[in-house]
């Protein structure tokens, strides 16, 4: 099929053009005018709308060969997840006009993607496009499923701020629990998680002991805890697990931000208070993603859940992106619009 407008002959593309060592910031990367590319048997054209930019992206830049993702090539667009338009539907049985989700589409205006690496998506599923980039699958993966949070519990959620815990506190309020805990980096985002996401208490990394402050926060233990970080946090919230607590490990931050993740684990404590730690990644379960979808869209409309999300606009803000959201300065999604 051909495209409904007229395609440019360039388009702008954000390479990668040396490995970082630390924070990746704008000098590591740059803005390249190509070919728009001409698609394929079974490819499609997009157009990208939406771009969603993950921590782990930082990982990937500075070349860390033991991820089970690749690590991302010098010299080439960064790739990435985000939303399209069909420009384009070739013979791949989409048509021009439906908005697809796609993994790997990338830090560019304009993408040549196998058809069959799409997710065109249900334009009545969530209220908005975007919806479809939050990180709530995973939110939903460690409360429900790994963290099996039931009514009354006391839940702890490290990097409660970000684009997974900004949703999880929710989610296990949402299930019952009767106290919802968070950690994070500042006062600012502290505020805004109990104010405004529903968390009873947050304590601050950086700002005196974490065990004194997870202690004052949760006297009588914990009954679950949501795991983005790993490392120090981790260590604190199994300290103060109760007997039956389940320990839901999503994500490795602390590693991811230039911290160790590695955490002590002390087996007879695990085995005498019957103690559950469990490891849960997204692509083991994506079963969960259109039960997830189903939920966030009613919760969405009737205002049971929000998605606190901040967007940049401009392809050329993607560094930006990432390096302001490693530093902390952002609460939940980062999105780059274009």
């Amino acid at each position: 099929m051909s495209a409904a407008f007229a395609v440019p002959a360039t388009h702008r593309e954000v390479h990668l053009v040396t490995r970082s060592t630390g924070v990746p910031s704008e000098e590591h990367f740059t803005v390249v005018e190509v070919p728009v590319p001409v698609p394929g048997p079974g490819q499609v054209l997009v157009r990208t709308t939406t771009l969603a930019v993950l921590t782990i992206m930082s990982e990937l830049i500075r070349g860390r060969g033991e991820l089970p993702m690749r690590p991302f090539d010098v010299g080439a667009c960064v790739p990435g997840p985000g939303i399209a338009e069909v420009v384009d539907a070739g013979d791949s049985g989409l048509q021009v006009g439906d908005l697809v989700a796609s993994q790997t589409g990338g830090w560019r205006e304009y993408a040549v993607l196998d058809a069959q690496a799409v997710q065109r998506l249900d334009p009545g599923a969530l209220p908005f496009p975007a919806a479809h980039l939050s990180q709530g699958a995973a939110a939903y993966l460690g409360v429900v499923r790994a963290g099996e949070v039931r009514q009354g519990d006391t839940v702890f959620v490290t990097s409660a701020a970000g684009g997974v815990g900004s949703l999880a506190g929710q989610i296990a309020r949402q299930r019952g629990a009767a106290r919802v805990i968070g950690s994070t980096s500042s006062q600012r985002k502290a505020d805004i998680l109990t104010k405004e996401l529903g968390y009873d208490a947050v304590v601050l990394r950086n700002a005196g002991s974490l065990d004194e402050q997870l202690r004052a926060a949760a006297p009588d233990g914990l009954d679950v805890v949501v795991d983005n970080v790993g490392g120090e946090q981790l260590k604190s919230a199994m300290a103060l697990a109760r007997r039956g607590a389940r320990i839901a490990l999503i994500g490795a931050l602390a590693g991811q931000l230039g911290d160790s993740a590695v955490t002590e684990i002390d087996p007879h404590a695990l085995i005498s208070g019957s103690v559950t730690l469990r490891g849960a990644a997204l692509f083991d379960h994506l079963d969960v993603i259109p039960e997830w979808t189903d939920l966030f869209g009613r919760a969405l409309r009737d205002g049971t859940l929000s998605f606190p999300r901040t967007v940049l606009t401009g392809l050329d803000q993607a560094p930006r992106a990432l390096r302001e959201l490693v530093e902390g300065r952002h609460i939940g999604a980062v999105h780059v619009e274009l």
